[in-house]
């Protein structure tokens, strides 16, 4: 593998390899400089171990607890293969947003951006979830790869994939009279690992595309 660019080198590439443009369903895609919903969530690991009878576990003396407030609960459901229209997929629903994450194994070949019959019906079935929550806000298809190969390599095929599933989304959002969206699409590489690259189980996590919307409040 090739060293990994500078901050700025990486993000040059980024932006020469974006592409905005209006899908057949007639929303738009622009580029987005935002890092996805998980930017600069740890990695998992082992659990840090605490000792019970620390003094650093008790209040001082005279102090006060902080005020409560209500926390964004995340529910994570994860989906195995049951048919082949529904490929593996992992939805993560917020207080303020929802993330369909879907393997790259179940959307394309090795090395490629060509969407699988089975994996454009499972997307189509998400456009029809988006409607039937009545998302407005920007729409965000964001794609991912493990660390192996190029770092160059890994911006330019993410991109391409992110690129394959918004036109499918776009497309079946048109059909089903919802064309009105702004899409954000980007190719991350391999930034923002959700699982340890060491392990092929843990690359296979990381090779994923994810949708991403904030249903509006109830």
């Amino acid at each position: 593998m090739k060293p990994k660019a500078s901050a700025a080198t990486t993000a040059a590439i980024l932006i020469a390899v974006l592409v905005t443009g209006t899908a057949v369903g007639g929303g738009a895609a622009i580029a987005d400089d935002n890092p996805p919903p998980n930017a600069g969530d740890a990695i998992p690991g082992a659990p840090v171990k605490v000792d019970p009878a620390s003094p650093n576990l008790r209040l001082p003396e005279g102090a006060k607890l902080a005020p409560p407030k209500v926390l964004d609960i995340v529910s994570v459901t994860d989906q195995s293969t049951v048919a082949a229209s529904q490929p593996e997929q992992r939805q993560e629903q917020s207080n303020s947003q929802v993330t369909y994450a879907l393997q790259s194994e179940v959307l394309f070949a090795i090395d490629s951006a060509r969407l699988s019959p089975a994996a454009a019906s499972r997307i189509r079935a998400i456009a029809g979830d988006i409607k039937a929550r009545h998302v407005t806000s920007p729409i965000r298809v964001f794609g991912f790869t493990d660390n192996l190969g190029s770092s160059d390599h890994g911006d330019v095929l993410s991109k391409a994939r992110a690129d394959a599933v918004y036109t499918v989304l776009a497309t079946a959002l048109g059909a089903l009279g919802d064309a009105s969206h702004t899409f954000q699409v980007r190719g991350y590489g391999e930034d923002y690992p959700i699982a340890d690259n060491s392990t092929e189980s843990g690359r296979r996590q990381n090779r994923r595309v994810e949708i991403t919307f904030t249903p509006p409040a109830a």
